[in-house]
């Protein structure tokens, strides 16, 4: 059973790939703010995955946060997810991202626990 608390640290070197340049969010070589989130959201489901049975999983619905330091290329970030509370398939995750000690963003995402098959399933192409 799935408790109030789990946390889950994802870690990032800040590589040309993940610039705003590279990226396209962006003109600058700094860190896009897509990765940071993409790193939120890493660090959220995987703050879960081990107490979920395999044919489950989670999937980001919403996510609302700040992203207010550049980090440069060679930058180490930390993206930390801690699960907050729960509704029924509901799970909202405190999110934050670190360079060292300087809180880079932080904010809140909602994930969703889904069956795989099914998910996929609905994920299909509609031909008009």
């Amino acid at each position: 059973m799935m408790n109030i608390g789990l946390t889950h640290t994802s870690v990032l070197t800040v590589s040309d790939a993940h610039t705003a340049q590279a990226m396209g969010s962006g003109d600058m070589p700094v860190l896009a703010t897509p990765i940071m989130i993409a790193l939120m959201e890493n660090a959220a489901m995987l703050a879960v995955d081990q107490e979920l049975p395999q044919e489950q999983t989670t999937v980001g619905a919403h996510i609302d946060v700040s992203h207010s330091k550049p980090s440069p290329v060679g930058a180490e970030v930390f993206a930390t997810a801690e699960l907050r509370e729960i509704e029924g398939r509901r799970l909202t995750f405190h999110v934050v991202a670190m360079q060292g000690d300087d809180v880079i963003g932080e904010g809140t995402h909602v994930r969703f626990v889904v069956d795989r098959d099914r998910f996929l399933n609905a994920a299909v192409i509609k031909k008009p």
